[in-house]
């Protein structure tokens, strides 16, 4: 039998009762607790959520393999206890936050398309913030112009980062341009289905970015750095003839070994016609104003 430490069942109390949204589970801080106070989705835009199965089991995340079965049980004992973020850089107050520190930002049901480079999709209700909540915490510069992401180096835990030849170059790097990381669909996600995020689903801590591919959506982020130059990512370094920086969702723009214009829902035979920007458009287009979308993809 577990016994709850006294000062974690305190917190937790301390969470509820300022109605700011708690999320407390082995995965996070290393408790048995599990408690959500989160402002649900009321899905106006009545999106089919993906089956809960499906999804939280249909992955790519290669720090533990390229195959999406074994990514999900190599993911299973990956320990997230003590997790800790780093925010640094071009930043007025830089700081290291626990997870007790991101769970006292507000929490939100998001039910958000999610659009794979593969062609494959779903929809996902996802529990977190906005990340433009945190960026105001720390205030940057004038010379903030990127925000640069980091997912946790251990080559203990994840298999391929250990591997001889590993499949890309570790840690895993990603970015947003200043104005998208403030968009107030870009979110920090703790929580999926109405539980905490699953190993193989980004935990403790993902980024998600709703109109633009998958890969964008970081996991297991350790490290968030405010940067005058566009940061080099991960998939830009590995194929740049393939994958850009930015990665918005665009049906016109095939990748260079096949086509972006339609998509298969987890779950369904047929395909369907992929939307610009994943449905987005209204909302993020003007972020893109005046530029060349085949040419910035």
């Amino acid at each position: 039998m577990h016994i709850t430490p006294q000062y974690l069942y305190q917190k937790r109390r301390e969470f509820l009762k300022l109605g700011i949204g708690a999320l407390v589970s082995s995965t996070l801080i290393g408790s048995k607790l599990s408690a959500f106070n989160f402002i649900e989705d009321k899905n106006l835009n009545n999106l089919k959520v993906s089956d809960e199965e499906l999804a939280i089991n249909y992955v790519n995340f290669y720090e533990f393999s390229t195959d999406k079965r074994k990514a999900v049980a190599l993911a299973q004992n990956f320990n997230t206890q003590n997790w800790k973020i780093e925010i640094s850089g071009e930043v007025e107050k830089p700081i290291i936050l626990s997870m007790e520190d991101i769970l006292k930002f507000p929490l939100e049901e998001k039910i958000y398309r999610f659009r794979c480079v593969e062609t494959w999709s779903m929809v996902v209700p996802w529990i977190g913030f906005e990340l433009r909540q945190l960026i105001e915490k720390v205030k940057p510069t004038q010379k903030a112009k990127f925000v640069k992401f980091t997912t946790l180096l251990d080559k203990n835990q994840f298999p391929d980062q250990n591997a001889l030849f590993p499949t890309i170059d570790y840690p895993y790097v990603e970015g947003l341009r200043m104005d998208e990381a403030m968009h107030p669909l870009t979110l920090l996600a703790v929580g999926i289905y109405k539980k905490p995020l699953k190993p193989q689903n980004g935990a403790p801590i993902r980024l998600i970015v709703p109109w633009k591919y998958g890969f964008k959506s970081i996991k297991s982020i350790v490290k968030i750095e405010f940067v005058e130059k566009q940061p080099r990512t991960t998939w830009q370094n590995y194929a740049p003839n393939e994958y850009g920086f930015y990665a918005n969702v665009n049906p016109n723009v095939s990748h260079p070994r096949w086509s972006q214009a339609n998509e298969r829902a987890l779950g369904d035979f047929f395909t369907k016609p992929t939307l610009m920007f994943n449905g987005y458009e209204k909302e993020v287009s003007k972020l893109y104003k005046g530029m060349d979308l085949k040419v910035n993809f």
